[in-house]
C-alpha cells in the first residue's frame, strides 16, 4: 500500500476552502508522528494504515472531524478525545481551524499511541449489537408519506438506520414551523431515494 494516495489529493481539493488547510495539517502531521504510515479511502473519506486502521479524517459543508480507530483504548491524559454527541464521526469535535486542533506535539503523540495499540496486535473487544427498537412513525409522517407514493416507496425500502435518521430529524423540531418544513423537504429528498445526510456523502 502507498503512503500516498492520490485519491486523498483529489478529496483534498475538493473540500470546502476553509477545510482544505484543516486536512492537510491533520495529513501532514499523521505521517510525521508515524512515517511508516499509509494512506486510503474507505468509505468514501481518508483513513491512514498502520497494521490495520490508526486514524480517519473528513469534511464536511460546515466542518471537518477526525477519529481514532480505537479510541476507547487510548490513554487519554489531556482529555482530548470527546464522547458526546457532538464529535460528529471522530473524537476532537467539529474541527473549523488549525486552532480548534489540539497542540501539535500532543496530537502526535495520541497518533503514535494509537500506531502502538496496532503495532502490538491490540484488538478492541467485540460487543453484542444491541437490539433495534421498534421505530415509533408518527401519525402526521404516516399520512404524508402516503400522499406521497414515490417517497413511501422509497422510505420502505431505507435501512433502519436511514429511516431512523429522518424520523429523528423530523420529531426533534423546536417548533411546529420547524418540523413542518423539515418534513416538507424529507418528502422531497426521500422520493428522489436520497438519505438524510446525503449532502455529505461522496
Amino acid at each position: 500500500m502507498e503512503k500516498y494516495d492520490p485519491r486523498i489529493d483529489t478529496y483534498i481539493d475538493q473540500a470546502a476552502e476553509f477545510a482544505q488547510p484543516i486536512l492537510k495539517h491533520i495529513r501532514a502531521l499523521v505521517h510525521e508522528a508515524c512515517p511508516e504510515i499509509s494512506e486510503t479511502m474507505k468509505w468514501s473519506f481518508p483513513h491512514f494504515d498502520y497494521k490495520g486502521t490508526v486514524c480517519s479524517m473528513a469534511a464536511f459543508k460546515n466542518h471537518c472531524s477526525f477519529g481514532f480507530w480505537k479510541s476507547t483504548l487510548l490513554p487519554d491524559p489531556k482529555n482530548i478525545l470527546r464522547v458526546d454527541k457532538e464529535q460528529a464521526m471522530g473524537q476532537l469535535g467539529r474541527i473549523t481551524s488549525i486552532a480548534g486542533l489540539p497542540d501539535k506535539n500532543i496530537f502526535m503523540t495520541y497518533i503514535q499511541n494509537a500506531v502502538i495499540l496496532n503495532k502490538e496486535g491490540i484488538k478492541m473487544d467485540k460487543k453484542p449489537l444491541a437490539p433495534k427498537t421498534e421505530l415509533h412513525i408518527p401519525e402526521y409522517f404516516s399520512n404524508s408519506l402516503a400522499a406521497a407514493p414515490d417517497a413511501q416507496k422509497h422510505f420502505e425500502q431505507f435501512s433502519y438506520s436511514q429511516k431512523k435518521e429522518y424520523l429523528e430529524w423530523i420529531t426533534e423540531a423546536k417548533s411546529e414551523n420547524t418540523r413542518h418544513k423539515r418534513l416538507t423537504t424529507a418528502l422531497e429528498w426521500i422520493a428522489e431515494g436520497k438519505s438524510r445526510n446525503w449532502k455529505y456523502q461522496r
